[in-house]
């Protein structure tokens, strides 16, 4: 130490340049031997591939090229966007469209968060271009103003199709759109009925992606009477709203008469075969390959779970490549469960995961994955009065759900319908106990799977 002292000081005291000076210690701050910038940093991860998708030439080898189609091939941050990469689902499709096609009604497609939701509107919208049908998609937020949003809309349709146009007229040479024959200002359900009135030589849908996040009751009444209009005077227009369920209860709540012009449909969790389809998929995009035993894993974990079948397939792949492999196998999946719950984990307030974690040294983990695999898969709902599950729900949720405060009723009490404190818990709690299993995958799938 006293030479190192000694030798800082000889280095700022120094009035010679020619004065001697270690040559290792010279090193570590001139120029002679020094790492270059780009040394200094070839110790960081380096992305793999460019902003453009395309893999870097000087670096790109085949893995990195698996790597960029398997993250192609699994999105589980962003929807579908290529209807041949959506897995199953075609009985939701069906649904969807026979209520559109053959019963002029408008929908209500509910669901919890990760269900897929958006995913099915993406191929809807798809579908209904093929048949030729004017489709506009539009997301709900916070601040969403009725007659803002449709306006938005309305400015997208062109004037050639208002009944009153020539399509040789001036106008429509210009390219004008129907909103040119709205006025100034907002706009309420019986103008924008009005105008759609006119809708002549195409149908038109209206996709109303996130409808659960306006939290305006006056926004929610005037879609009601929209509707009620729509249907009233049998427009060529119809609404898809998705959202979750009290949305439906909200709409018909409004005015009770527009019942018979909706459909409600729910967005089930997806069976084995559907997960397994989703692999397959993915396993066709990327040139990767899952064993059965990880597939397995993957179906019994995602629990009927788009989100999470896809992050665990992407997560699975990526470790497989790390490791050198082109086939994922159960300790890939493994890796891929730490991954996910360090994730997802970001998304629970610190008070449930705190008090998760002492559900947990308490012995409660098995009552709570029950309760997470019950809402999962019944659209964010814990029923202890009627369904098959019923008596195991209550029992749970006695147990562990509200001795942990873990779990809410839903409206009275008496009713016996609960729901869990926070959207993302059931999600988290069974990644959590996927996590508890890893070290041993086969009890995993006899304990969870069932």
């Amino acid at each position: 130490m006293e030479n190192d002292v000694g030798w800082l000081s000889k280095f700022f005291s120094r009035k010679d340049e020619d004065e001697d000076v270690d040559p290792s210690n010279l090193s570590l701050i001139e120029g002679g031997g020094a790492r270059t910038g780009a040394d200094r940093t070839s110790h960081f991860p380096r992305f793999h591939g460019s902003a453009t998708d395309q893999l870097r030439g000087f670096r790109g080898g085949p893995e990195d090229r698996v790597r960029l189609k398997l993250r192609d091939a699994f999105t589980p941050a962003q929807p579908v966007a290529d209807i041949q990469h959506l897995a199953g689902r075609t009985a939701v499709l069906r649904s969807l469209i026979r209520s559109l096609e053959d019963q002029r009604l408008h929908v209500v497609l509910y669901g919890e968060r990760g269900i897929g939701k958006t995913s099915l509107l993406r191929a809807l919208t798809e579908l209904g271009h093929e048949a030729q049908y004017l489709v506009r998609y539009t997301s709900c937020g916070e601040e969403s103003d009725f007659g803002a949003l449709f306006r938005s809309v309305i400015e997208t349709i062109p004037l050639l199709y208002h009944a009153d146009h020539d399509p040789t007229a001036a106008e429509i040479e210009q390219g004008k759109a129907l909103d040119s024959l709205l006025p100034a200002g907002p706009l309420s359900a019986n103008q924008i009925s009005d105008l759609f009135s006119r809708l002549s030589g195409t149908r038109l849908l209206i996709i109303l992606d996130e409808f659960d996040r306006s939290p305006h009751s006056g926004f929610r009444r005037s879609i009601a009477e929209l509707i009620k209009n729509l249907s009233d005077r049998s427009i060529r227009v119809q609404l898809v709203i998705a959202g979750v369920a009290s949305n439906l209860a909200e709409l018909v709540e409004h005015i009770p008469s527009i019942r018979r012009n909706i459909f409600g449909l729910r967005v089930p969790a997806m069976d084995a075969a559907e997960v397994r389809q989703m692999i397959e998929i993915g396993e066709n995009a990327s040139g990767m390959t899952f064993d059965e035993k990880a597939v397995q894993l993957i179906i019994s974990f995602s629990c009927g779970s788009p989100y999470l079948a896809s992050l665990l397939g992407q997560h699975a792949g990526m470790s497989a490549i790390d490791r050198g492999v082109r086939e994922a196998g159960m300790v890939d999946v493994a890796e891929a469960v730490r991954i996910a719950v360090d994730e997802i984990e970001q998304r629970v307030s610190e008070r449930s995961v705190e008090t998760i974690r002492r559900a947990f040294a308490e012995g409660q983990d098995y009552a709570l994955a029950t309760l997470a695999r019950i809402a999962m898969t019944h659209g964010g709902r814990l029923d202890t009065k009627s369904g098959e599950q019923a008596s195991v729900c209550a029992h749970a949720i006695a147990e562990a759900g509200l001795p942990y405060d873990l779990v809410v009723p839903i409206g009275n009490p008496q009713d016996g319908r609960y729901e869990f404190r926070e959207e993302g818990l059931p999600t988290y709690l069974w990644m959590l106990v996927a996590r508890e299993q890893v070290d041993d995958p086969l009890k995993a799938v006899s304990r969870i799977g069932g």
